[in-house]
């Protein structure tokens, strides 16, 4: 069987540190090269001839760094790798996933369609912010999910009176999935916004009196829609509000709108890198859940068992 070599690019180097420690495999060497116009040139200090190389990279802005990751793919395949699997923890652009106005780019889409042309053999993602984006692929797709990573952390809170909560209707699906695994009840945030990131009004629909609620999300950016879910959801009797959310985007004033809001804790991972410190904000990490999966298709073996039943 031939040899795994894990790379990374330089938007995600702290995960892949991590991740090629659970492996159990050295991380791999490669060198950027800067112009001094920003052009970039990157390649491999090592063979990979022959190798199952696995590229990670979130793809999150700049789009420097899906570019870095292009070029990561080219290389590796114009070096003679065997078998090429582009892990992205956060697939960027996963917002732009249909035509919802005229005349607009579906990103997601386009994203796909470049990380397939350039050469990569499967993708490896966590939380896409929708499962159709799976098909926006035409080689195979491992999503993992990462209620692997929340519900141990959920369960060692001990939470007397949980019930789970979206934060818009959209969101209703992941929701359902923690409440039913953990047998109890779910309520949802009906949101209405004026434009993109601004949430005009909200209501609850269901009880949440006296209940622990913990919001499920698979992103915050700018927090407005969490913070704001979390004050109604307060206003209403709830006697705690959490959040768990996969991705921690955290652009604009999301740091401050967290600090001030009604949450006791915001819960995310590290796909992505933290630009700062909170105390209500606490990250957990997908290294091992990362770790696994790539063993797993290195060995030809199934994922199922890195999904909670």
């Amino acid at each position: 069987m031939s040899s795994v070599k894990i790379f990374s690019g330089s938007a995600s180097r702290e995960l892949t540190k991590a991740i090629a420690h659970n492996y159990g495999s050295p991380l791999g060497k490669i060198e950027k090269q800067v112009f001094s116009d920003g052009e970039m040139g990157l390649y491999f200090t090592e063979s990979v001839r022959g190798c199952d190389v696995f590229l990670i990279q979130s793809t999150a802005p700049p789009a420097n760094n899906i570019w870095e990751l292009l070029m990561m793919i080219d290389a590796a395949r114009r070096a003679s790798a065997k078998y090429v699997t582009v892990v992205v923890p956060y697939y960027g652009y996963a917002r732009q996933d249909r035509k919802d106005k005229p005349r607009v780019s579906i990103g997601a889409k386009l994203a796909a369609n470049v990380l397939t042309s350039v050469g990569a053999d499967r993708i490896m993602a966590c939380d896409l912010h929708a499962d159709q984006i799976q098909g926006f692929f035409d080689i195979p797709v491992d999503h993992l999910d990462g209620s692997a990573i929340f519900v141990p952390h959920l369960k060692k809170l001990q939470l007397d009176n949980l019930i789970f909560a979206s934060p818009d209707v959209g969101g209703t699906k992941r929701a359902r999935a923690y409440a039913k695994f953990f047998e109890v009840d779910m309520v949802v945030c009906d949101k209405h916004r004026k434009r993109a990131g601004e949430v005009a009004s909200m209501q609850v629909i269901g009880d949440v009196v006296g209940k622990d609620v913990v919001l499920v999300d698979d992103m915050v950016d700018t927090a407005g829609t969490i913070t704001k879910a979390a004050t109604i959801i307060k206003e209403k009797g709830a006697h705690s509000v959490r959040a768990i959310a996969t991705h921690g985007v955290l652009s604009g004033d999301a740091y401050k709108n967290i600090e001030k809001s009604a949450l006791e804790h915001l819960i995310i991972t590290d796909t992505l890198p933290q630009k700062h410190e909170s105390k209500k904000i606490k990250v957990l990490t997908v290294a091992d859940l990362f770790a696994k999966a790539i063993r797993k298709v290195h060995d030809y073996e199934s994922i199922s068992s890195l999904f909670l039943k």
